[in-house]
């Protein structure tokens, strides 16, 4: 059962790695980003979207664990 698990993960991670490397492959087109009037390097749409997911994929985390903690210290004032 062990080793059906760590194939079927090894699998899903693949398709994953496939994926995303198509999407990078197929999404060269330089863009400049704008925000706040800050003017961003021209990169390609794909770096700019891998970047995006990753940034939000440890900001949302963060911002779960923050919110939990700040749930415990408060359950622990109130009983």
């Amino acid at each position: 059962m062990r080793n059906l698990k760590r194939v079927f993960t090894v699998v899903v991670c693949l398709l994953l790695v496939l994926a995303i490397l198509a999407f990078m492959l197929e999404n060269q087109e330089p863009v400049s980003l704008l925000f706040l009037g800050w003017v961003g390097p021209q990169l390609p749409v794909s770096v700019v979207a891998v970047l995006a997911l990753m940034i939000g994929m440890v900001i949302g985390p963060a911002f779960g664990w923050l919110l939990g903690r700040m749930l415990r210290a408060s359950h622990k004032r109130l009983g």
